[in-house]
């Protein structure tokens, strides 16, 4: 990453004068990787929503959690991270490789500062295989095609979905992306998901407006889901323990965690 506050200048289609979701979500869990603007429309977002940083958070540490639980007690050695952001500490391949270096991870996202920084920083394990796919969750068999390319899809994959859904506006479509992805993996695969929540009882009443905010003066436009609509993207699928919990609270220890409006699960395709 680079040590300023902005990233280097990227592609031509790099639009630095809107923010979008990936820089501003760098910026609300201390990176670098972000412009004023960026900054600018992340800090009146949380003053509007001020658990929005431990929302970034937990879902950041959810993620450690999860791609260690599949590595060292799934046996997942194939990771397809769909949205997968800005590098920080601790991405996919770091944590599964850590456990088993011969890990494969294939990172999805369309942000031309994301491919930038992926293709320079996300070094993969000798044993293993990093790569990055430049694609669209709207378009899950673009990302299947490409990700064939590293993946083995005839044997599992953890295909992780964190923060995605959420920019797929229709909930009809966004149940056809998890159809069609989970489609293309074979039994035993998983999916990792996190999606935020307006639901009043983990602290979510307040996600409307904010993301009315958003939505208005940032890329890409967001929406939050109920926890029942958020369950219907598990269907056919068999949730692992705890199920689909606030992600601060899934296999987070003894000590209780607080919750947050981000639902998080684990499931099992059989």
């Amino acid at each position: 990453m680079t040590d300023g506050h902005s990233p280097a200048a990227g592609p031509a289609k790099l639009n630095t004068s809107v923010a979008h979701n990936a820089r501003v979500w760098n910026y609300w869990i201390g990176g670098t990787d972000n412009y004023e603007v960026d900054r600018r429309v992340g800090e009146h977002v949380a003053g509007m929503f001020p658990v929005i940083r431990s929302v970034a958070r937990a879902d950041r540490e959810f993620l450690a959690r999860a791609v260690g639980f599949l590595t060292a007690e799934r046996g997942a050695r194939q990771f397809l991270d769909v949205g997968a952001g800005l590098p920080t500490v601790d991405n996919t391949h770091q944590i599964a490789q850590r456990i088993a270096p011969e890990s494969r991870i294939v990172y999805v996202d369309n942000d031309p500062i994301v491919l930038v920084h992926a293709r320079s920083l996300l070094t993969s394990s000798a044993e293993g295989v990093t790569d990055y796919v430049d694609a669209d969750v709207h378009d899950p068999d673009a990302i299947v095609q490409q990700a064939g390319r590293t993946l083995d899809l005839g044997r599992p994959v953890a295909v992780l979905l964190l923060g995605i859904l959420n920019f797929v506006l229709d909930t009809g479509e966004a149940r056809d992306v998890v159809r069609r992805l989970m489609a293309a993996v074979p039994s035993g695969s998983h999916l990792v998901l996190t999606h935020p929540t307006h639901d009043a009882d983990v602290g979510g009443e307040g996600n409307a407006a904010a993301m009315e905010f958003w939505n208005a003066h940032a890329t890409p436009e967001i929406t939050a889901r109920g926890r029942a609509e958020i369950a219907g993207f598990l269907d056919g699928l068999e949730p692992v323990e705890p199920g689909l919990v606030p992600c601060s609270q899934w296999r987070a220890g003894p000590a209780p965690a607080a919750p947050v409006p981000q639902y998080g699960a684990v499931a099992v395709k059989p």
